[in-house]
């Protein structure tokens, strides 16, 4: 059957598939091991002016303690998600000091482009004031895997001109698999309580996370779901393109073309996230997360994650939970007169959405 050009595929034949990719770009495997890290004293944004405040985190929904600084217990790890640089997760973990041994939920979280896991410490800091443990990673080439303003944009680059990494998305989803091993092997997490959320490239992060790995029992993403096929069909693609311009540009150019078009926009997804375009696309993998509770939250006017894109998926989707009897599992909310911006209303719904499904 197809739809919208996408054909519709079995959730556990595309998550084979999928898994298959993400095998066939890794570097030497190694053993899951952990190792202690510092906390990071100066972190590494990659924007030319670093951000200070986010109104949007800050409002997140915390209990209410006067002394929460002195609860939290606070936990600065690497795992070994591959062999190489690239392989070496680093963790901030917050949670509260228990003296009970009760298994708790546990909630991940991945930060936009540019940002770090340092960055997330006011959720983080609501999260673990809430019950959870609360994990922050850096992605790939972002924070304590990068090395200068330039790492992310240089690893794009390298990825079209070389083909043997996938920084967007992809590689990181990787971690989350191997994040979610680690997780669930804690004494303190309770393995069928994870759940999963992130901003704008994190939210990206956790669709394609819970899509891959069904032990993201909850999926909450940010303004970070759209489809990439609907929005290279209908001339849409260009305020995504925007976000990382360099490695279109260096396609135009490898392409030998005058200007970014929609040629060289396919070329590129089909090079560094093979199959996001395509069978991986959001018609496909939204729907795969069913049964599993998953809230996609946008802006009505975000042209990096157009709406119009998302009729599709969101079909597809209310039909999944619909035949798996569970309709209330599935929502899809976006914020009118919002573009590219996560906002306090969206930090709300998420943490509802968490209590909801996980406490």
């Amino acid at each position: 059957m197809e739809a919208n050009g996408v054909a519709t595929t079995n959730p556990e034949k595309i998550r084979s598939q999928f898994l298959e990719l993400l095998r066939t770009r890794r570097s030497a495997q190694v053993p899951l091991t952990v190792e202690p890290a510092k906390p990071v004293v100066k972190p590494l944004f990659q924007d030319v002016t670093p951000p200070t405040f986010s109104e949007e985190m800050e409002s997140c929904p915390k209990a209410n303690f006067e002394n929460l600084k002195e609860l939290l217990k606070e936990e600065n790890i690497y795992i070994h998600t591959e062999a190489g640089d690239q392989g070496k997760l680093p963790l901030l973990i917050l949670s509260t000091k228990e003296n009970n041994q009760e298994k708790r939920p546990a909630v991940v979280f991945l930060h936009s482009t540019h940002k770090c896991k340092e960055w997330l410490r006011p959720l983080l800091e609501a999260y673990a004031s809430r019950g959870y443990v609360a994990i922050a990673v850096d992605s790939r080439y972002h924070g304590e895997r990068a090395s200068s303003l330039t790492t992310y944009k240089d690893a794009l680059v390298s990825s079209w001109k070389n083909g043997d990494t996938m920084p967007f998305i992809f590689d990181t989803v990787w971690d989350m698999i191997k994040l979610a091993d680690y997780l669930s092997q804690r004494d303190d997490i309770d393995p069928t309580k994870i759940g999963i959320t992130g901003e704008s490239l994190g939210g990206m992060h956790a669709w394609f996370a819970a899509f891959a790995d069904t032990r993201y029992a909850v999926a909450a993403p940010i303004i970070g779901v759209q489809g990439f096929r609907w929005a290279v069909d209908n001339d849409k693609w260009q305020a995504r393109v925007d976000s990382i311009k360099a490695v279109f540009e260096a396609a135009r150019i490898g392409l030998g073309k005058e200007e970014i078009d929609k040629e060289v926009v396919e070329k590129v997804w089909d090079r560094i996230a093979p199959g996001l375009a395509s069978q991986f696309d959001a018609p496909n993998t939204v729907p795969a997360i069913a049964p599993r509770p998953f809230l996609i939250v946008n802006g009505a006017e975000d042209p990096r994650c157009p709406l119009d894109g998302l009729e599709v998926p969101k079909t597809r989707a209310c039909k999944a939970y619909e035949e798996a009897h569970c309709a209330d599992k599935f929502k899809l909310v976006a914020q009118p007169g919002i573009g590219h911006k996560m906002t306090p209303l969206m930090v709300k719904e998420v943490s509802d959405w968490f209590d909801k499904f996980l406490k």
